[in-house]
């Protein structure tokens, strides 16, 4: 029997108060923090661990069965346990280091390798998107839901890019063949990018290069919200290779989904 609703609200309670608690602890040192590389282009901060240290205790004091599995572990997790959070502690680093806004905590709460409980906070906007697996989206405790976009002339759409880009780069290749027919914007933060579709500011987002702790709370938020959510390729997401292409709706995905097919 998978978790009940009550239960679920519980543990979207917890994940909402650690990720306010992980959004001041960032904006308190947003400016003051050390920042190295840990790949070349890809930033991480002192902030960073310090949030998902802060995430952690607060979880796991009150789930202590719980297994843990943030960006800045030193191992993976199990994700695929019984119940699992999966924490991006600041989502958007370069942004933060350069005091730009969109950039966010992400907690997701992954059951048997399955999301149901995601929160996504914006310290900066104050702003806190949520939803548990059933219950439908919010942003700061008001439904959500996605435009009504269908059409790729008319669409306001966000992609991914890896930390290094190249001439050869397939996001590279993807973005020269979609940005012939819509409006791309690149924002920093997946976790707020599929926020953002869930809110109906973006018509969609795709993204070939990313982590399960990029996207597990925001991709349950915005299909909570209603949003159309597949694999790159077609098919169920999936979470142990999280390449995927959400829209607001059916035939926009349509649309969009052939277009970031490579030969």
């Amino acid at each position: 029997m998978g978790s009940q609703p009550d239960e679920l609200r519980g543990f979207l309670s917890a994940a909402h108060s650690a990720a306010a608690a992980a959004g001041h602890l960032l904006m308190e040192a947003m400016g003051r923090v050390a920042v190295r590389e840990k790949s070349p282009g890809d930033l991480v901060t002192e902030a960073d661990h310090a949030s998902q240290a802060l995430i952690q205790q607060s979880l796991l004091q009150q789930f202590p069965a719980h297994l843990f599995w943030g960006e800045e572990s030193d191992r993976p997790a199990n994700w695929a346990s019984d119940y699992c959070w999966v924490i991006d502690p600041l989502d958007g680093t370069k942004n933060f280091v350069h005091q730009l806004p969109s950039f966010s905590v992400s907690i997701a709460l992954l059951h048997r390798g399955e999301p149901v409980v995601g929160v996504v906070h914006d310290p900066w906007l104050r702003e806190t998107f949520t939803a548990f697996k059933g219950g439908g989206a919010e942003w700061n405790g008001k439904p959500i839901h996605p435009s009504r976009c269908r059409s790729l002339r008319q669409s306001l759409l966000v992609f991914s890019f890896p930390s290094q880009v190249t001439a050869e780069t397939a996001e590279l290749r993807r973005f020269n063949r979609v940005v012939r027919h819509a409006t791309l914007r690149r924002l920093g933060s997946a976790a707020l990018n599929l926020c953002y579709v869930a809110a109906g500011r973006l018509d969609g987002y795709w993204g070939s290069t990313l982590n399960l702790w990029d996207i597990a709370a925001g991709m349950l938020i915005a299909q909570e919200a209603g949003a159309f959510a597949t694999h790159l390729e077609g098919g169920p997401i999936d979470w142990a290779d999280p390449r995927f292409v959400a829209t607001a709706t059916r035939e926009l995905h349509a649309e969009l989904q052939p277009l970031l097919q490579l030969d």
